[in-house]
């Protein structure tokens, strides 16, 4: 297959390249970068410029995957929430025109979002049928994400909106963050603890977007382990993990302090299964969150 995909370089876009690559694909990577490549089977495609076509180069291709956006990390200002959103809705827009303008559609547009869709909850269990519980900023961003790439449908292409969860992976990413206070013996719950963190291994969640290419798969799917966990639960294994004591806790003031609106990320969570994998056949190789962080931290 010929894919594009926007987002290519970052944490999770170079995953899904690097799988994408193993199994003879090609992939196109849209960057605003002048970057070359020396792989036969990858290229980058200069996009967002003001002269920038990337359509003339995508003649063909079989499928979209779109994850651009400005990162939700750092502490949430007016002006980093606006890039936050703007990013994505302006990138979404260029992506819809590439497709309008391409004589031949790609079968499928696999378009980002997140877990955040489903607003926060220390009940509810949420699946791909679920409405949200509440809306934050992070569930506002999500649904409107979705709303906007939703009009590929319009063009006859496929659609699947990925709601991430929390990406577990060797470098960079939650992980190093949630592991450093344990490497200098100061670990233990965040908040209450009870909030739960849905997670995935990151080479589960590349194995799974690239399952979602194939055809019979369309609109949400929760791109998450099959068993989610709660923070403080969370801690004892990555402790445990580590050889490290789980046991100093970091009260909720203080990371509403530290992090202000961005604290929902930590402090609050949603239990997000993903009934749709599971009921199409995707296998994981990382099901329970031991067996994760055995692999990335041993």
């Amino acid at each position: 297959m010929k894919i594009a995909i926007t987002g290519g370089t970052g944490l999770i876009g170079s995953a899904i390249t690097k799988l994408l690559l193993s199994k003879n694909h090609e992939v196109y990577i849209l960057t605003r970068s002048d970057k070359k490549s020396d792989h036969p089977k990858l290229r980058y495609v200069p996009w967002l410029g003001n002269e920038s076509t990337p359509e003339y180069e995508l003649q063909g291709i079989d499928a979209f995957i779109n994850l651009a956006g400005e990162s939700i990390n750092g502490r949430w200002t007016d002006e980093k929430k606006k890039k936050i959103m703007d990013s994505r809705m302006k990138a979404t827009d260029e992506v819809l025109r590439i497709l309008s303008e391409l004589p031949e559609k790609p079968s499928v547009l696999v378009n980002a979002s997140a877990v955040g869709y489903y607003g926060t909850s220390e009940q509810e269990h949420f699946t791909e049928r679920s409405t949200p519980k509440n809306e934050n900023f992070l569930s506002e961003v999500a649904r409107l994400w979705e709303q906007k790439a939703s009009h590929a449908n319009e063009l006859g292409i496929r659609t699947v909106f990925a709601r991430f969860g929390v990406i577990l992976s060797e470098k960079g990413g939650a992980l190093s963050q949630m592991a450093l206070p344990y490497k200098f013996f100061a670990g233990g719950r965040i908040g209450s603890g009870r909030q739960w963190v849905s997670w995935i291994h990151l080479e589960d969640a590349a194995r799974l977007i690239e399952f979602c290419l194939q055809p019979g798969i369309e609109g949400p799917v929760n791109v998450t382990a099959p068993y989610p966990v709660q923070n403080s639960d969370f801690g004892k294994e990555l402790g445990e993990t580590l050889g490290r004591p789980h046991w100093l806790p970091a009260p909720s003031f203080a990371i509403k302090s530290l992090l202000g609106e961005m604290s929902v990320l930590v402090l609050e969570g949603q239990h997000a299964y993903p009934e749709k994998a599971i009921k199409k056949g995707f296998t994981y190789q990382y099901p329970r969150a031991q067996e994760a962080l055995e692999n990335l931290l041993k």
